[in-house]
């Protein structure tokens, strides 16, 4: 894992940031600003909606920064 690379989780799934292919596309903000806000520490909070509804918007990110661990294109 990348110094640049973290991960956020909800107990359920694991969100996987990698800071180095980020693009600031700003799609993740968009679609589900109650988890993606870079206004706030940390940016990425997944207790602020359910899994299906983040990994939706994951999938969406265009640069691929963002990605579930153990995505294995399985619906939650």
């Amino acid at each position: 894992m990348s110094a640049f690379t973290k991960k956020y989780t909800n107990g359920e799934i694991t969100i996987v940031w990698n800071a180095e292919l980020c693009e600031h596309s700003g799609t993740c903000f968009r679609n589900l600003p109650q988890v993606f806000d870079l206004r706030v520490n940390p940016w990425i909070r997944p207790e602020n909606a359910n899994s299906q509804a983040i990994v939706d918007v994951v999938r969406r990110c265009p640069s691929g920064a963002l990605s579930i661990e153990g995505d294995g294109d399985t619906r939650v």
